[in-house]
Parts: structure tokens; sequence; C-alpha cells
């Protein structure tokens, strides 16, 4: 609700081909705290630089409360109090997200086809779909997954096509493994790529102690290398051996 007493000017830039999103942002933030708006648009580059040259502010929007330059929206936010992004926060967010999508695919696509959630199936699709879902992530840049790749893989550190090739194998493996087939293929692959990455982050992680950001969900992530990226090689693994198993053993 907006309360009367309380006001605030708004700069924003609104362009014919473009609305600044922050500036939505803000305006959207200032309507929450129950701010009314005197909303000053920026039509035109000119008139958005002569602003920024007038308040010596590099960036637009500018909110101004009571008078008061607060500054841009991130300024906004530590304002009321909000939590501002840090963009070098170390987060698991990325990988809590691929690993609940995929269990939901799992169980989505094993209720469909056998009615049920209670089988062993949508436990080997979780773990092939969350496969895919990471090495999709890679396939992304895999320019940036290679170099942060290179930090610490043993086969890659010696052999630099691997890292290029290492989200192609693992997003195959993880595609025969849904479908279930050429087991001769994903098994192998699996094994291969799961032991060698899970040896290499051991080894930079518990041997070496050192602090890196983990390629398991491509170049761009602010996930520490360790525990997940770890428990991502060690699935690969298990799941190659329990391919395996069944391939061996078909009363399973």
């Amino acid at each position: 609700m907006i309360d009367p007493n309380k006001s605030a000017v708004l700069y924003r830039m609104v362009m014919e081909k473009h609305v600044c999103p922050f500036g939505l942002k803000s305006m959207y933030l200032l309507e929450k705290h129950g701010y009314r708006i005197d909303d000053k648009w920026l039509e035109t580059r000119e008139e958005t630089d002569a602003f920024k040259a007038r308040h010596d502010v590099e960036t637009t929007p500018q909110t101004f409360i009571g008078g008061q330059r607060i500054g841009g929206y991130d300024d906004l936010r530590q304002f009321f109090g909000h939590k501002v992004h840090d963009p070098d926060e170390k987060s698991y967010k990325p990988v809590i997200a691929i690993f609940a999508t995929a269990a939901t695919l799992a169980l989505a696509a094993s209720w469909a086809s056998l009615g049920t959630l209670l089988a062993v199936l949508p436990l080997e699709w979780f773990v092939s779909i969350s496969m895919m879902l990471l090495a999709m992530l890679k396939l992304q840049d895999v320019e940036k997954f290679s170099t942060m790749f290179l930090g610490y893989d043993l086969l890659a550190r010696r052999w630099v096509p691997y890292a290029y090739a290492y989200p192609a194998l693992e997003w195959v493996a993880g595609a025969l493994m849904t479908a279930h087939v050429l087991p001769w293929i994903s098994i192998p692959v699996a094994l291969f790529i799961g032991s060698i990455g899970a040896a290499s982050v051991y080894y930079a992680v518990y041997v070496q102690k050192r602090e890196l950001k983990c390629a398991c969900v491509g170049g761009s992530g602010n996930v520490p290398l360790g525990f997940v990226s770890l428990t991502e090689n060690l699935l690969m693994i298990g799941m190659g051996l329990w391919m395996l198993a069944k391939a061996m053993l078909p009363w399973i």
C-alpha cells in the first residue's frame, strides 16, 4: 500500500528501443515499500549523459528520497536492508537446481511410464539426467569450462583436448544411460571420466588443499570445488558399475 507520507524521485532510462531493467526493479522496490514515486524518464542518450554529469554519477537509475540521493538499484536494496548480490559469492544454488530438476523429471517419467514412483528406474534416470543437465551447462561455453577444468583435472592438464571433449562425453553417456541403449559405450565412458574426475578433485581439494571453483556447472558458476564435483563423479562411477552389473547379471 502506498504511504502518502513517503515519496521518492526516480530517474531512469525509458527510450524507444530500451527500457532500463534496473529502473523497473527500482520502481517495483519503491512501490513494495509503500513509496509514492515521481517517475522521471530519461528518454535520450543526451538527456541521460547530461543527468549523469549533473549529479556526478556513472549509472542510472538513480533514486532520491527526502532530497538525498540514495543511488542505483543495489544502493536502494541496501537502503531497505535487502541483500545485494555479490557476483563473487560462492553458491550451491545452481547444483541444487540441477539435481532438483533431474529428480523431478525422473519421478515424472517414472509415473508416466510405470505408474509408480517406487522403482529402481527413476533412480537410474536421476543420475543419467543429472549428467546431461550438468553437461548442458558445460556445453554453453566450452572455452570457459575448459579453462576452469584445466586448473585441476589430471588428464586434461596432460592432454588439453580432453578438456574440450569432456562435456560431450558426459552428455553422450547420460543420454545412452537414460535410454538404456549401447551400454558398451556408455559404461566405459562413465567409468573413465568419473574415475579421472574423482581422483582429480580429491587430489586438488583434499591433498593439495586448493580452493578452486568447480567446473561442474560450466565456466561461469561460483560453486566451490569439492564435495559437489566429487559427488558428480562418484555418481557417474556408481551408475557405470550398476549398468555393468545389469548387463552381466540380467536378473538384477
